[in-house]
């Protein structure tokens, strides 16, 4: 390609400004998936858009863009979705301005992860006019990462596994850096799962406690079964799991009335010890131990999150590299914090992690370094230098 013509495209920044322009919450797509799939065929991939949605979902347009058919295959994978603004006014900036100020980008979405996007975008977009690729480049790119994760990522993944889409590496853009540019990559998350109980009781009257069963006398023993002994120490590669208890319920206005039950809300943050069903069996003997099975319902939130660690190797190698490489910083491998698409991910190819500072995902003024935007799409550009190069 001329550099008239690779000129012709935009940069990182500008491709985040107008990414962070589309009022994209979860479901809504606001015009960010055509914007992108309009970007890629403009550049030569091949790209479609795939909705999914069921009959209680809403409907959420996903993008799946892909250059060359040789293997091997290097993919990106992003989400367009951002959580809701909050309190506008509060913010320095409209939300989905995508303004520029003192050396920042700022908007919705500009840390969580527009801003990470739009820099693969620009680096695929930059690497495959400048250079030839021994091999082939995809996108998945989502809406419905910040959501209830149904009609997004997983579905997508089946859905080119159908058609004969293979992947041999990807990397996610999330925001992971955690104080400066490229100092963490994410190599593995840990699972989560979400219980609820019931403890149930008998309403009656305070003065009249032999009337009535105050399911609240049993929350200590509950509690104390959920948290003690510790779920596991930690293990090679992850912190020890972690279950908190977010929320304690009993619907009660009155201060002379014993309620006839109460709600208790937990979510479990697991490692690789453990899997959805272990963990279930777990909690559930504990209770059982505690409370016995009179008085308690147990359930849990549906859930396909695992955890996963891809080990350190050739791949998280070669990422950490092209970090040094590119900025000069040498990245640590982390499997700490929340979950992300990557579990999804995990069960077709190695994958890791590496995007913006995060430290203002999800908050009013949410912002990142313009530097850092451009600075990220030469680490990724870089990175797909040296994959295939190896590869070549």
């Amino acid at each position: 390609m001329t550099d008239e013509g690779l000129r012709a495209f935009p940069g990182a920044v500008e491709i985040a400004r107008k990414l962070i322009s589309f009022p994209s919450v979860t479901p809504s797509d606001a015009g960010a998936i055509p914007y992108l799939c309009d970007l890629f065929r403009t550049a030569g991939f091949q790209a479609e858009i795939v909705p999914f949605e069921t009959a209680d979902t809403a409907r959420v347009l996903n993008l799946y863009a892909r250059i060359g058919k040789a293997p091997p295959c290097f993919a990106f994978a992003g989400h367009t979705d951002v959580v809701p603004p909050g309190d506008r006014p509060a913010w320095r900036f409209d939300p989905f301005a995508g303004e520029i100020a003192d050396g920042f980008l700022w908007g919705r979405g500009a840390a969580d992860m527009k801003g990470g996007l739009a820099a693969c975008v620009a680096a695929a977009l930059g690497f495959v006019a400048r250079a030839e690729v021994h091999g082939s480049i995809a996108f998945l790119v989502t809406g419905d990462e910040e959501g209830p994760r149904i009609n997004g990522t997983a579905k997508l993944l089946e859905w080119a596994k159908t058609r004969g889409e293979r992947f041999d590496h990807c990397l996610l853009a999330e925001p992971t850096s955690a104080s400066a540019l490229g100092d963490t990559i994410k190599n593995g998350r840990r699972g989560s799962l979400t219980g609820r109980l019931r403890l149930l009781g008998r309403q009656g009257h305070v003065a009249y406690p032999q009337l009535a069963d105050n399911p609240l006398r049993r929350l200590a023993r509950l509690l104390d079964a959920l948290y003690v002994p510790a779920l596991d120490a930690g293990t090679r590669d992850f912190d020890p799991s972690n279950l908190e208890v977010v929320s304690v319920d009993v619907g009660n206005a009155a201060t002379n009335v014993i309620p006839a039950a109460a709600a208790i809300v937990f979510n479990v943050r697991f490692n690789d010890r453990w899997d959805r069903e272990t963990v279930k069996r777990e909690i559930a003997e504990r209770l059982r131990r505690a409370l016995g099975d009179d008085g308690l319902q147990l359930t849990f939130d549906p859930t396909n999150s695992n955890a996963f660690v891809t080990p350190k190797g050739p791949f998280t190698d070669l990422v950490s590299r092209a970090v040094n490489e590119a900025i000069g910083r040498t990245p640590k491998l982390s499997t700490s914090g929340g979950t992300s698409d990557a579990q999804f991910i995990a069960a077709y190819c190695p994958v890791i992690e590496l995007g913006l500072v995060g430290t203002t995902m999800h908050a009013v003024d949410e912002r990142v370094k313009v530097a850092d935007i451009e600075a990220l799409a030469s680490i990724f550009e870089r990175v797909l230098a040296l994959y295939f190069s190896c590869a070549g």
